[in-house]
């Protein structure tokens, strides 16, 4: 039995290849070693994004999905492609989950909540769309959006321009009020600091905090005052008497959108 040589697989996190030389880091720097490998040894290219790696059209990857696809040794269609195609064909509209969702909230609150942007990592505005599109088709009328805003998967100030994109939708749809603003920081920490979380929780159920009379205003003056997106301190919207238009009440549907 010949006796086998070891293989050494290493990945390279963040790494890429691009031909302009002019503000590319990688091409720039001094790296013998790597240098002589691709100089020395055969080697090629692998597009590491799309739909090779199981994920929408111009969708760029990230570290989860590369993993993900060579550990498998196939195309692993990612959790946005695989509600993207359900979008498509029509099956999301009739997910059980979901009707029952849309059912419950029958003269109640409907509560959307989830990541507004198109970074694709943890959420996909669009899918945000099809549930309003939904809560029409159900003649929801109590229907509110708690945007979670991004600013590490996309541009630090890019939010302003996904609440006036969703504001859009909603008054094409003429369903859906923005209901609070919560950077991710908040809403969607991670290291069990549930200080930060009680913070969001308190903006959607208790009104607690910061106030705004819309999410662009409570967008921009966060700006005005040097936050970006990631760390907007929790907002609720108000109306014009300073009453939060929609807190999460007893007996309200409640869907995050994020995956």
């Amino acid at each position: 039995m010949p006796k086998l040589k070891p293989l050494v697989l290493t990945i390279l996190d963040g790494w890429g290849y691009s031909p302009i030389v002019e503000g590319n880091a990688i091409a720039m720097a001094r790296k013998p070693t790597y240098d002589f490998l691709l100089k020395t040894y055969p080697n090629t290219l692998i597009q590491t994004s799309g739909p090779y790696v199981g994920l929408p059209e111009g969708q760029m990857g990230n570290s989860e999905v590369g993993h993900m696809n060579m550990g498998a040794g196939r195309i692993i269609y990612m959790d946005v492609t695989r509600i993207d195609m359900l979008i498509s064909s029509g099956e999301f509209f009739k997910n059980d989950a979901l009707v029952n969702a849309m059912n419950k909230a029958q003269g109640h609150r409907l509560h959307l909540l989830g990541l507004c942007s198109d970074g694709g990592v943890h959420a996909q505005l669009t899918h945000l769309y099809a549930l309003l599109e939904m809560a029409k088709q159900h003649g929801l009328k109590q229907v509110f959006v708690h945007c979670f805003m991004d600013g590490r998967d996309t541009p630090p100030e890019s939010g302003a321009g996904f609440i006036g994109q969703l504001e859009q939708k909603m008054r094409e749809l003429g369903v859906g009020r923005i209901a609070s603003v919560s950077g991710r920081y908040y809403a969607m920490d991670r290291d069990k600091r549930w200080e930060r979380v009680e913070r969001a929780f308190g903006a959607m159920v208790l009104g607690n905090g910061f106030k705004a009379q819309s999410a662009a205003e409570a967008v921009r003056g966060s700006y005005e005052h040097g936050v970006t997106d990631e760390f907007i301190e929790p907002i609720t919207i108000v109306d014009a008497k300073n009453n939060p238009i929609g807190l999460v009440r007893d007996d309200d549907s409640l869907i995050m959108f994020n995956y």
